[in-house]
């Protein structure tokens, strides 16, 4: 059976970040990959989908963006290319089409049954994303068998879809993006509203990461938040080279907005009454940005552009509690209503209740096991593709101690 010190389970930029820090240290080790290098970049990702970040961000370990568009944002192909590049420059010793099956305790170490064949690693770093399968409500199943169901990550454009009006479920940056994209090609739009938070694409003349970096926001961890509960999620797009996108904007472009669907009968969708107060708490989420954004441009003398953002008229918009699938010609239910975990194939006891890993900073509590590229794992930079490699680092240093003590 073959033995490894360090097996990394993934090959995206989390997994491959952690293989640079590991070859720096001298620490041997090899990768697993379900399918092909950078897997769910080229198998998850909707056509028009772009990199919510500007190019100057781009990076990995030892590779920097060096393109001609620093201020452009990236597509999904050309993320993919990035990261197999990457994993080329770096000789990352990835293992292809070997998806784990089950992670064991042993006596020694752990148990990793592959679909080519078993291994055994003392250490083992989880670093399979955040997003694993699309969180779909039970009563999906009660929808009419006449309407197409997709979910973010098996819609691909407005053109795959049959006719009719759609519905998107979820206000962050999938179900906006996918919602906005259909606005864009006539497509009658309907878009069911959850807890969310936006700010202007640009303010005063700096990218909005820019802003979150010099705020200090992008390093809050999450411990800072009451229960460890995640904040609301941020709506971004880079789409058409970065732009304003929220619910309240595209409502003025003719989505119809309502709040969160709750239930299903006879093609007839029950509708919480709580938009308004979702809209309103976004709201405040931005202009309390604003505020914080301008108080720091003058406490420390920035010379910055002047001038207001101007944000959509806020203020209550009609309520719907009832919404007749048939009545509407909705032919379309989009699920953008995010992603659960899915960790049945590690048989370990590292979960919450809700099936979330237990761990700080990567580091679990069963000795020699450890997660990469999370959500929020740590803080705001932990998810990103353009600063996963701080985690890396700070669990390599964590490994190598334990290998040396």
């Amino acid at each position: 059976m073959e033995q490894h010190d360090v097996v990394i389970v993934g090959a995206g930029q989390a997994g491959l970040a952690m293989s640079w820090h590991l070859a720096r240290r001298g620490v041997v080790h090899v990768l697993l990959e379900r399918g092909q290098v950078g897997e769910r970049w080229r198998t998850a990702r909707w056509d028009s989908l772009a990199f919510q970040l500007e190019n100057r961000t781009l990076e990995l370990p030892g590779k920097v963006y060096d393109g001609d568009d620093p201020a452009g944002f990236a597509g999904h192909a050309e993320i993919l290319r990035f990261i197999t590049d990457y994993a080329a420059l770096i000789g990352a010793p990835v293992r292809p089409q070997t998806a784990v099956l089950e992670l064991r305790r042993t006596t020694t170490g752990y148990l990793l049954n592959t679909t080519q064949g078993p291994m055994e690693a003392r250490r083992v770093v989880i670093a399979t994303g955040p997003f694993h399968e699309p969180k779909v409500p039970s009563f999906a199943a009660a929808l009419p068998t006449t309407i197409f169901q997709t979910d973010a990550v098996r819609y691909k454009s407005p053109a795959s879809l049959p006719p009719g009006a759609v519905l998107v479920v979820g206000s962050g940056s999938s179900g906006t993006q996918i919602a906005e994209e259909l606005l864009g090609v006539g497509r009658k739009v309907f878009l069911s509203v959850g807890r969310h938070r936006y700010t202007p694409r640009r303010y005063r003349g700096r990218d909005v990461i820019w802003w979150l970096d010099a705020l200090g926001r992008l390093d809050m961890t999450i411990d800072e938040f009451p229960d460890r509960a995640c904040p609301p999620p941020g709506v971004l797009t880079g789409a058409g080279g970065g732009r304003d996108l929220f619910p309240r904007l595209l409502a003025t472009r003719g989505a119809v907005l309502l709040g969160r669907i709750t239930g299903c009968a006879d093609g007839v969708l029950d509708v919480a009454g709580d938009m308004n107060k979702i809209l309103a708490d976004a709201d405040k989420s931005c202009l309390d940005f604003l505020a914080a954004a301008d108080a720091l441009a003058t406490a420390q003398g920035l010379e910055l552009a002047t001038g207001t953002w101007a944000a959509p008229a806020s203020g209550d918009l009609p309520v719907l509690t009832k919404l007749d699938l048939a009545a509407e010609s909705i032919g379309t239910v989009i699920w953008a209503t995010g992603y659960r975990s899915d960790y049945a194939w590690v048989k370990l006891p590292l979960f919450d209740g809700r099936g979330e890993p237990v761990q700080a900073r990567g580091v679990s509590s069963c000795p020699g096991v450890y997660f990469l590229g999370l959500q929020f794992m740590h803080n705001f930079r932990s998810g990103l593709l353009s600063f996963v490699q701080r985690d890396a680092e700070y669990i390599a240093e964590h490994i190598t101690a334990t290998m040396s003590a």
